[in-house]
């Protein structure tokens, strides 16, 4: 199967992978060990976004479209350290209460994406997934926390039976540190680094019309979140977004692209011990 998209393989091509039911696990271990030795173990990326403003210039999928340009851009990567890379089709609704107040933004309780995940996470351990990596671009604080709830409950330990679940914060050291300065300064929700990417990822995502004209908001909302904010009106983002949108660039964008994909790759490295031959 050439294809790396899972929603668009027919499952005869996923059962090639060695993928299966309850019924198709037993059938995969009675395989003769040549097969078994050729088979890559398959890595399952989940993106994970949001139905949430993103200003009057972005589409309110925007973080659908970052994680999923994210978890796209991981592939090559995985299949790099011997890894049969699959995109799952996106978690789009999310806990988003920050962006509430405003028209298009659709949230749900952080307990319904905790138990979401989780039985995705089951679904793809009964067909044979090696591990699920959480490809995740909405800082909502809900969200997060749901999130790294899930990976908490499957860690990548030898130890545990259970398919590991892995999630790459990019809001947390070290992954924050390699994205770009308006990122690392909290005020970058619709800003120049959100809509670099979408510019790059899916332009029709971007007025173009308006973006260049929206003066820049330096309103930090990692700083206001730590004080105790709880929407983006407490936190001075009153038009749904913040940073300099006016300045984003789809270059800009494929640059932050590569280094979101290779944040994935290498979270993948560290937490399941891959050596590879760079």
């Amino acid at each position: 199967m050439d294809n790396f998209e899972w929603g668009r393989a027919t499952w005869t091509e996923l059962a090639a992978l060695g993928l299966g039911g309850m019924a198709g696990r037993e059938a995969s271990q009675a395989r003769n060990a040549r097969e078994q030795a050729a088979a890559q173990p398959v890595v399952a990326l989940l993106p994970v976004g949001a139905v949430e403003a993103h200003g009057p210039h972005l589409a309110v999928l925007a973080d659908v479209t970052i994680a999923t340009a994210a978890a796209t851009a991981a592939v090559d990567g995985l299949e790099a350290m011997g890894y049969r890379a699959l995109v799952l089709p996106p978690i789009s609704y999310s806990p988003a209460g920050f962006a509430d107040g405003f028209p298009g933004t659709i949230s749900i309780r952080p307990s319904t994406l905790r138990e979401l995940v989780e039985d995705i996470a089951v679904g793809l351990e009964r067909q044979g997934v090696h591990a699920l990596v959480v490809v995740n671009a909405h800082l909502d604080p809900g969200n997060l926390e749901a999130l790294h709830a899930v990976a908490a409950s499957r860690p990548a330990d030898p130890a545990v039976e259970a398919m590991p679940v892995l999630f790459p914060d990019i809001s947390r050291k070290p992954w924050a540190l390699r994205l770009t300065d308006e990122f690392k300064s909290g005020a970058c929700h619709g800003g120049q680094y959100e809509t670099s990417v979408v510019m790059a990822a899916e332009p029709e995502g971007v007025r173009s019309d308006l973006v260049g004209t929206l003066p820049s908001n330096p309103a930090s909302l990692s700083d206001a979140i730590r004080r105790g904010a709880t929407s983006f009106e407490e936190a001075g983002v009153d038009m749904a977004y913040c940073g300099a949108p006016a300045q984003a660039t789809a270059a800009e964008g494929q640059a932050t692209i590569r280094t979101l994909g290779g944040i994935v790759t290498d979270a993948v490295r560290q937490a399941l011990r891959v050596t590879h031959d760079e």
